[in-house]
């Protein structure tokens, strides 16, 4: 995922990949440059159209064997929150890339629910009704625009809150829950090719350092040592890749790790 911006997409969704033509690339450096305008980066919040674009190129997806199940209302730390939202947006990129028309009303109650215990609920009510009513309408490349836009508005609420760290536990969320889909799809049909999209040090590089500037009151929470840990563990794993490629056992190594970190997100309290 290179994720990626939320998430996002986060969106994400944090899966950051490099243009392939030059009109995608125009795309992303006018997005760049906005988001600069906005303080925040390509690491902080990945742009969702590159998440996407990764998702185009591992398709067809198994949904059924990459969903998960949306998470039940709970109680939760802000910090833990925005990890869980970022993943959430990453979910949307699998339902939206995927096309599930049923899944997509369920989508934008669950990211309302938790953009409102981040506080930012008004940037995201009306995007969730929109996206609700392209998901049935079948409208996919407005759905697509739609979720980017949802995530351009949580970063660009959490810059005006000077919340950067914020912004960036929301993309280390998306960050993991897309390494997690990539490796399952390409787990589930390998080859060299379809595992070079794994290929992102920078981004894990990134995350892993950023986990050491964390509050000492957030490092030393359980949840975010076992991240940290599992942080620094995926980081050996994508840092360093074979010359000829990740084989089967490496990719499956990587996603039983991203798998894991996201479980336990969703299990702490």
């Amino acid at each position: 995922m290179r994720l990626s911006r939320f998430f996002f997409a986060a969106t994400t969704f944090a899966l950051a990949l490099s243009a392939t033509d030059s009109g995608f690339a125009q795309e992303t450096n006018e997005e760049d440059h906005v988001r600069e305008e906005l303080g925040v980066n390509r690491y902080t919040t990945p742009s969702i159209t590159n998440i996407f674009h990764q998702l185009d190129e591992l398709k067809p997806l198994p949904f059924e064997q990459l969903q998960r199940p949306f998470p039940p209302p709970r109680r939760a730390a802000r910090e833990q929150t925005g990890i869980i939202f970022g993943g959430l947006v990453a979910d949307g990129f699998l339902i939206v890339a995927c096309e599930r028309r049923n899944t997509v009303d369920d989508l934008g109650r669950v990211l309302l629910r938790e953009a409102r215990s981040l506080g930012v609920a008004d940037r995201v009510i009306r995007h969730s009704a929109s996206l609700t009513e392209l998901g049935k309408r079948g409208d996919w490349a407005a759905a697509r625009e739609e979720l980017a836009a949802t995530q351009t508005d949580v970063e660009q609420a959490m810059a005006e809150l000077r919340d950067q760290k914020m912004a960036h536990l929301i993309s280390l969320g998306g960050w993991l829950r897309g390494l997690e889909i990539a490796a399952g799809a390409v787990e589930m049909k390998y080859t060299p090719l379809r595992a070079k999209v794994l290929v992102q040090p920078e981004l894990a590089n990134y995350f892993a350092e950023e986990m050491k500037t964390l509050p000492p009151s957030v490092a030393q929470a359980p949840l975010f040592q076992k991240l940290r840990t599992g942080i620094d563990a995926l980081r050996a794993k994508i840092d360093n890749p074979p010359p000829k490629g990740f084989s089967i056992a490496e990719i499956k190594a990587i996603h039983a790790q991203a798998r894991e970190l996201n479980l336990a997100m969703r299990r702490a309290d």
